[in-house]
C-alpha cells in the first residue's frame, strides 16, 4: 500500500536555516566573492581609486556651527567647567577633521572630473570607498557631483553603519567578513588614497602597506597617506626603522600629501594609463 506523502521537502540552497548555520559558512564567504564580481562586471569595473578614512569627519559647515555654539558658551562662562572645556576642545578636532572630509570630497571631484573628461572606456577608474560615513561619504560625495559612478563596500556592524546617500544602489555592497570586503578593496584597487580614521582605517592601511611590501600585491599601486602631521603623531615611523622593524626602504611605499591639488597630480601621473 502506497502511502501518501504530504511532507514538503526543501532543497538545501533554499533552505535559509541551513545557510545562516557554521556548517554553511564557506557558502556565505563564497556568495561573498562571486556576487559582487558578477555586478561589477555587469558594470564595467574593474579599477578602482580607494579612499580609506574616519567614518566621524563631519562637513566643515556642520563642524563649524558645532564649534561656534560651544565657543560662544566657553566664552560667556565666568569660569568654564571640565565638561565646557572638553566639549570646547573636542569641537576643535572636530573642525581639525571636518578639514579633511573636504579635502577628501575635493580630491575625489577633481579625479572623476578628469577620467569622465579624458577616458574613451565608461567606468576605466571609479572612485572607491568603505559606503559609511564621514570620508567615505566625502569621497563618494565628490564623485557624485562630478557626474560620475562610485562605488560602496559597506560592513555589517553590531552598530549600525548606513550606506550614504551618494552611491548608487547597485554599486551598494553589504558585507558581513571583513577579509572579503578587504579582498575587493585591494584587488580592485588601482590607488589608495587614505585619510586620518581610526582602527578600521589603520587595520585597512597596514594590510595593504603588508601586501605591497611583501610582494603579494605586485601591481604598481601608489598609496597617498593624507595628513603627514595627523599620521606621524599618530605613528612614528622613523621609530620602526631605528629599532629594525621596517627597512627605511619601506617608508618609500607610500607618499605623504596634505595639498589635494598635489595629491591630484601626483595621482594623474600615476594614473593616466588607465583612462587613455
Amino acid at each position: 500500500m502506497k502511502l501518501e506523502n504530504k511532507k514538503k521537502v526543501v532543497k538545501a540552497y533554499k533552505n535559509l536555516d541551513f545557510l545562516q548555520t557554521p556548517d554553511a559558512r564557506t557558502i556565505r564567504v563564497l556568495c561573498e566573492l562571486i556576487e559582487p564580481q558578477t555586478r561589477l562586471r555587469r558594470h564595467n569595473i574593474e579599477n578602482t581609486i580607494v579612499f580609506f578614512g574616519s567614518a566621524r569627519a563631519n562637513p566643515k559647515s556642520v563642524a563649524e556651527h558645532k564649534f561656534s555654539v560651544i565657543n560662544e558658551l566657553h566664552k560667556s562662562a565666568k569660569k568654564p567647567d571640565q565638561k565646557l572645556i572638553k566639549e570646547y576642545e573636542d569641537a576643535k578636532k572636530e573642525v581639525y577633521l571636518s578639514e579633511f572630509y573636504e579635502k577628501s570630497r575635493e580630491l575625489a571631484y577633481k579625479l572623476t572630473k578628469w577620467i569622465i573628461t579624458l577616458s574613451k572606456k565608461k567606468n576605466s577608474l571609479v572612485i572607491c570607498t568603505g559606503g559609511g560615513g564621514g570620508i567615505m561619504e566625502a569621497a563618494n560625495k565628490g564623485a557624485n557631483e562630478a557626474g560620475g559612478k562610485s562605488l560602496g563596500f559597506n560592513i555589517s556592524l553590531p552598530f549600525e553603519q548606513k550606506i550614504n546617500d551618494y552611491i548608487g544602489d547597485d554599486l551598494a555592497f553589504e558585507f558581513h567578513y571583513f577579509f572579503i570586503r578587504k579582498f575587493w578593496f585591494a584587488y580592485l584597487a588601482k590607488a589608495l588614497v587614505v585619510f586620518p580614521g581610526g582602527f578600521g582605517t589603520l587595520d585597512e592601511m597596514m594590510e595593504v602597506f603588508t601586501l605591497v611590501q611583501t610582494r603579494k600585491i605586485i601591481k604598481k599601486m601608489p598609496i597617498i597617506v593624507f595628513g603627514e602631521d595627523y599620521w606621524k603623531s599618530i605613528i612614528d615611523f622613523g621609530k620602526m626603522v631605528e629599532y629594525k622593524t621596517i627597512d627605511s626602504s619601506d617608508l618609500k611605499l607610500f607618499t605623504f600629501f596634505d595639498d589635494v591639488d598635489e595629491a591630484f597630480e601626483f595621482l594623474k601621473k600615476n594614473l593616466q594609463r588607465y583612462v587613455e
